[in-house]
């Protein structure tokens, strides 16, 4: 009796499985490429039940090298070798029991090979953005059927306030007014979570679809057409990307496709936060659960940690980055919080780049205020530890002694610019100081004027961080005096930029729509941009910084018979450049310098006298 009964279910699964339709909801990549120097391509297939589907494609120069069953029964990963295919599109067949699929997938032609795709560098200056906040160029996209339920209210600085993509294109002109060569947004991929307690995912860090741009900032077609007009404004586009985490909301999280896709998998029960601190890394004494709670906890319960010690999330991280560059032309990426995945995961993401892109740049967020740490990350640092191959770091070493210099006066030890002058002392920590990016404020800091509008300050901070070696990434609004803390949230160091949205009372992006003061701070540093750009001194020169003296901080830089001076009265009080004390500098009887904002001629045979917290660049 049981025999037969065995046999009859036995039977009956049988005409299930051969009356199962096979269901292909997507396939990630959308599309691929041809002609890569790594023909290996993972395709991620969703669908209910489709791990157990058969699959076949019959098109030249593609072969299936393996299929990849995983825990849930609705993914298949799909490995395909592509190295003597062409351009075409090719049929997938999907097969279980009598039923099949056949799903049409492109292979297409790249505009460019790797090696012609030129990153940003240290001619270029970054100006960070955050599409939310800079300006809404489509209101109709402000409401978006269907997706998990949010408000768009600029009322309250934690939702969404309907910035997009359209609203960056409709401003490419201001961007060449201001004199800036590249843009930095925040990222622009979906992030379909519900607002929960006056909080929004607004900021883009909450990853929910890898391949599509949120609705709400526009389509990837809109992306496309930025990336293209940027482009014949001269200007680069960077992506952020984040490898450490996606959202809350993403497929991954409610039907997980392996029991490893994620660290701590059974967050319900055994959750383990991050410890944010990133120091355990490179501590040669560190511990295990330190190291464990920095690169395996969440960063937050809403950011699941995604584990790139499963090399199949790896692939699909990597590839992702990829298909980004040949889908949009973008000119580099910033990888978010860095140190929180695994070091030797994101070597292997840095090196696949490399090979395919050697020209590219992708800059790292290395959060930690010591230039021996952040030096670590460098590709082919000085110090000892496994090779990252990452070519640009963030220098949150000058970012925090500048902060703290804007406050105090300047003497004869340490402090004021005197935290400047140690932090750039280790400069040769470096692989490569021309290839770390500073900055004196970000979409995670308070804003550099505080609550307040110090301009002389800020003036000091921006002539360094335009004139030393580095790459240097502006912050939205800065060069119209927006300021704000994060005290209370950080949307407040966040609001809106002035005249990008309906119903502004004022608009910054006209000389018309500011203030004088904002005019006095957008023409200074307008002038100071557009004279850096391209200006070989400044890219290419060597650097020679002077121990600050009598509160006077010096930081030049020549080449070949060009030489720039930038002078800093880090007081609140009257100081003399002392000029003999820089004699090393000038050649012959000749020391007319000009002033490169004001064009103005200073006489360095003499002292010069400098006002309360003065700023001069000069160049002779």
């Amino acid at each position: 009796m049981k025999k037969a009964l065995f046999l009859l279910m036995a039977v009956a699964m049988g005409w299930l499985t051969a009356l199962a339709v096979v269901k292909v909801d997507r396939i990630e990549p959308t599309n691929w490429y041809v002609g890569m120097k790594n023909p290996s391509v993972q395709l991620m297939v969703y669908g209910e039940g489709i791990r157990d589907a058969e699959v076949n494609i019959d098109y030249a120069g593609v072969t299936i090298d393996s299929l990849v069953r995983l825990d849930s029964p609705n993914y298949l990963l799909v490995y395909l070798n592509t190295r003597g295919a062409q351009p075409g599109t090719m049929d997938i067949t999907f097969k279980q029991g009598r039923s099949k699929k056949k799903v049409k997938y492109d292979l297409l032609a790249r505009e460019m090979s790797g090696d012609k795709r030129q990153g940003f560098t240290n001619a270029d200056v970054l100006y960070m953005l955050m599409p939310d906040r800079f300006a809404d160029g489509n209101p109709a996209n402000n409401q978006i059927a269907g997706m998990e339920a949010y408000k768009n209210d600029r009322t309250q600085p934690s939702l969404r306030h309907g910035g997009d993509i359209e609203g960056i294109r409709q401003h490419l002109d201001y961007f060449n007014q201001l004199g800036v060569t590249a843009l930095w947004f925040t990222p622009v991929l979906e992030n379909n979570s519900p607002d929960g307690h006056g909080h929004s995912t607004y900021h883009g860090y909450a990853t929910t679809n890898y391949y599509k741009v949120d609705p709400r900032f526009g389509t990837n077609e809109e992306y496309r057409r930025l990336v293209d007009e940027a482009h014949a404004h001269g200007l680069k586009v960077v992506m952020d990307m984040i490898f450490n985490h996606c959202g809350a909301h993403h497929p991954w999280l409610k039907d997980m496709p392996s029991h490893d896709w994620f660290n701590q998998p059974d967050y319900k029960n055994n959750y383990l936060q991050t410890s944010y601190k990133l120091t355990p890394i490179m501590d040669p004494y560190a511990s295990e659960i330190d190291l464990r709670e920095t690169v395996e906890g969440w960063f937050v319960p809403s950011m699941p940690d995604l584990n790139h010690h499963n090399v199949h999330v790896m692939n699909y991280l990597i590839q992702n980055s990829i298909w980004w560059i040949e889908t949009v032309g973008i000119d580099g990426i910033r990888m978010d919080t860095y140190p929180y995945a695994y070091a030797d995961a994101m070597a292997r993401w840095m090196k696949t780049l490399d090979a395919e892109y050697p020209n590219f740049n992708v800059v790292g967020e290395t959060w930690v205020e010591h230039p021996a740490y952040t030096a670590a990350w460098q590709k082919g640092n000085k110090v000892g530890k496994p090779e990252s191959y990452l070519p640009t770091v963030m220098d949150f070493s000058f970012y925090e002694k500048v902060d703290s210099a804007k406050k105090e006066e300047t003497d004869g030890w340490w402090r004021g610019y005197n935290r400047v002058y140690n932090s750039l002392c280790f400069d040769y920590l470096y692989p490569n100081p021309s290839s770390v990016m500073a900055f004196i404020e970000n979409h995670d800091t308070d804003r550099f004027l505080g609550n307040g509008k110090d301009m002389p300050a800020l003036k000091q901070a921006l002539a360094l961080l335009l004139t030393i070696k580095r790459i240097p990434q502006l912050y939205y609004g800065t060069e119209v005096l927006m300021n704000g803390t994060k005290e209370v949230t950080d949307g407040n160091v966040r609001k809106d930029f002035p005249g990008g949205f309906p119903g502004d009372k004022h608009n910054a992006f006209t000389a018309e729509g500011r203030t004088p003061e904002q005019n006095d701070m957008f023409n200074w540093l307008s002038a100071l941009l557009h004279w850096r750009n391209g200006n070989e001194t400044i890219i290419r020169g060597y650097q020679t910084q002077f121990i600050p003296w009598k509160g006077v901080y010096v930081v030049t830089r020549r080449w070949h018979r060009n030489t720039v001076m930038t002078i800093i009265n880090g007081t609140t009080k009257p100081a003399t450049l002392e000029v003999n004390r820089y004699a090393e500098l000038f050649e012959g009887d000749n020391r007319m310098a000009t002033d490169v904002i004001t064009g103005k001629q200073y006489d360095l045979s003499s002292n010069v006298p400098l006002e309360p917290r003065a700023t001069l660049v000069l160049e002779f």
